[in-house]
Formats: structure tokens, sequence, C-alpha cells
């Protein structure tokens, strides 16, 4: 795929651009967003994606489009379970929900860094050393494994305890009081830390830990660094809407962890049999060597699209029975 300098350009400040609005916007009037914000900027950056989606495939061509798709919804799911350990976080470390807004911003813009950060080692990675597709491969497969380990098992997390945080509450004066975005104050006549420092740290290593589980998922459906990077940016630009507008829906979505493994496990093959061909590795079939077929984009989409259709129908449909048998 030949991508242009404009158009790097353009899409990285097109980016900027959004973010700096948002900003200035959210420290300008920090509340907690309503319904009908939370669903027109959603529906504004679910329709730009699907926009660019189809620009790509009509200038880029149809496998690329249909990678970009691929990538943007398996991003997209990722983020939407990653929702589930924000309000964690957010509940864990008592953020007013009118700052609640800010602090998921940070979040956002730190995610981008890290996310822009790793890719640009995968991709360095997976053009010098061909063997990191089996490694790719083996990790979603065993993070796959371990989300369905957590699922029966039935543990709950807790973000706000990793060392990371702990370390920074244990060795920094933290103040008692949330003032937006201002990370340092007077209290009491002293200089102390904002609680939402705190909150930025817990933030930025938890985003360090999904970038590590969805870095390698998407090259796994693309090695198009201009996709991959494009497919987390329309997956990130949306969430801090998602946040609000799916938090009670999320505890219903019982199955998302489950179908995500899936999907997970999937493209951790796809990486495998991927890696096989690329080495010209097969199998022997009365006498005559096989290549190794791989999974094609389109089928990657077809997979992707009817295991989150029936995550969250079979999801719904339990937590249908799970209401009516307590009302019972």
């Amino acid at each position: 795929m030949e991508v242009s300098t404009l158009e790097w350009a353009i899409t990285i400040g097109v980016t900027v651009a959004v973010l700096l609005f948002d900003v200035v916007v959210i420290a300008r009037n920090p509340h907690e967003p309503t319904l009908r914000e939370c669903w027109i900027a959603l529906s504004v950056y679910i329709s730009a994606a699907v926009v660019f989606g189809v620009w790509v495939l009509f200038f880029h061509g149809h496998d690329f489009g249909v990678q970009f798709f691929a990538g943007w919804l398996t991003e997209y799911s990722l983020s939407i379970d990653n929702l589930f350990v924000f309000i964690i976080l957010m509940a864990a470390l008592k953020v007013p929900r009118k700052y609640q807004q800010e602090a998921l911003m940070v979040g956002i813009i730190l995610a981008l860094i890290f996310r822009a950060i790793f890719i640009a080692l995968g991709y360095q990675l997976i053009e010098n050393f061909s063997f990191v597709f089996y490694i790719f491969g083996a990790f979603l497969v065993y993070t796959a494994y371990s989300l369905v380990k957590s699922y029966r098992s039935h543990d709950e997390e807790h973000p706000e305890d990793n060392a990371v945080v702990k370390f920074a509450q244990s060795h920094l004066k933290v103040g008692d009081e949330y003032r937006g975005l201002k990370l340092w104050y007077q209290e009491n006549g002293a200089r102390v830390v904002s609680p939402m420092l705190i909150v930025v740290v817990a933030l930025g290593t938890t985003d360090i830990l999904f970038a590590l589980d969805s870095i390698p998922a998407i090259f796994g459906i693309t090695q198009e660094p201009y996709l991959v990077f494009t497919a987390n940016v329309f997956a990130l630009m949306g969430l801090r809407q998602l946040y609000f507008l799916l938090g009670g829906l999320l505890k219903r979505l019982v199955y998302l962890s489950l179908g995500l493994s899936f999907i997970l496990a999937f493209i951790g093959v796809k990486l495998v049999l991927h890696a096989l061909h690329e080495n010209e590795l097969g199998f022997i079939n009365g006498g005559e060597h096989v290549a190794v077929p791989e999974i094609s984009a389109l089928v990657s989409l077809g997979v992707i699209i009817v295991t989150l259709i029936v995550t969250a129908v079979l999801s719904l449909a339990k937590d249908k029975r799970d209401r009516e048998d307590a009302n019972a």
C-alpha cells in the first residue's frame, strides 16, 4: 500500500486538531455529558470511520479497505472491553463524574501516544524479523486463554492496585480534592499533588497493558502501518462517549470477554499460518508439497462481525433471563 506524505500529514493533522478541540472544550466546561451529546459525537466518529474506510477501499483497493474495517472493528471491540476497566478505575479512585471526561481525554491521548510507539516498534520487528509473527500469534492465543480463564474464575479486576500507582500514592503527598486537570495545588499551606495525577498514572499504565494486546491483534489483520494507525485512531476517538453511553450496558455484555477471546485466538492462528506461508512451509500430500493456506482479510472481517453479533445477542438474552428469574 502506497501512502503519500500528504496523506500521512493530513491524517495526523486532523487527529491532533480533533484532540485539541476536545481538550479546549472539556477544559472550559468540565461536566458529565448528556446522552444527546454522546450520541451526536459517537455518530460523527463512527460515520467518519465508515467514510474513511470507503475512501481507502476506492482509492487504495478492495483488500486494504476490508483490512481497515476488520482492524477497526477489532480495535473497537477491544476498546469496549477496556471501558469496563476504566469504570472500575474511576469508581475505585473516586473521580467526580464531572471530571471523568477530562481524565478519559488524557487517557485517550496517552493511548494514542503509546500505540503510535508500539506500532512503529511492531512494524520494524515485522519488517526485520519474520519469526515475530509466531511470537505475536502465540501471545494472542495465550491472551485468549487468559480471558477465558478469568471469565470462568470470575476474577475481579483492580487496575488501581498496580505497582506504579501504589508507588506514586506512597511516595507523593496526595491532596484530597479533585480540581480538574490541575495536577498540583496548595492545600493547608503545603504544595500537594492532585489525586488526578494518580488517575493519569493509572490510565497511562493501563493503556500500555491494553496496547500489548491490541497492537499484535491489529498486525494480525494488516501489516500496513497507515491502516494500523488509523484503525486505532478511529477506535479511540469515540471511547469517551461510549464510556458514558454504555456504562450500564457493559455489565450486561457478560459474554463479551469470551467473544474477544475467540477473536484474539482466531487472529493468533491467522498470524501463525501467515508466518508459515511466508516461510514457504507446508505439508506433504501425495508426495507433493502443499503450501499452508492463508486466511483472507474478508474472511477475518466476517468472523469478527459474526462473533460480535452472536456475543451481543447471547449476552443480552442471558441478561433478560436473569432479570426475569430475579423478578419471579
